[in-house]
């Protein structure tokens, strides 16, 4: 099990679920953060057309390549099937924001081999870890 400043540094591209087009919720400001420090980040909204000056997608299963880290910005209640939808796009690791703890997304995303990480910020842990994309 990768720890989570680990699985950034390998990541290249995220998938945000539940990324927001308000510019005051975490849900906006991590994700643009971690793309403007390089990664490429797919926002996953299925009632925007873009995020960030990003084209979102609906869901994960419309994502047309591989993706390295599952991000998720929605209540516990819905992690359990972001994480199944997850495991079925071959994501190698998921990521559930500050605040969000999910026993059974744990069990779901460990059983297949994914690495777990819930109730951490991506922002902090790339900042702690002085973490970068960019050359």
């Amino acid at each position: 099990m990768r720890s989570p400043q680990q699985i950034l540094a390998d990541a290249a591209v995220i998938a945000v679920v539940g990324a927001s087009r308000e510019s005051w919720k975490p849900s906006h400001s991590v994700p643009l953060q971690m793309l403007r420090h390089g990664w490429k980040i797919i926002p996953v909204n299925p009632f925007a057309d873009e995020v960030f000056g990003v084209k979102t997608v609906p869901t994960l299963a419309d994502i047309g390549e591989p993706v390295d880290l599952v991000d998720i910005f929605r209540p516990a209640a819905d992690a359990v099937e972001i994480v199944r939808q997850a495991v079925a796009i071959n994501a190698p690791a998921v990521w559930l924001q500050s605040g969000i703890v999910s026993a059974e997304a744990r069990r779901i995303a460990t059983e297949a081999g994914l690495d777990y990480v819930e109730d951490r910020c991506l922002a902090v842990e790339r900042a702690v870890g002085g973490l970068t994309r960019l050359p």
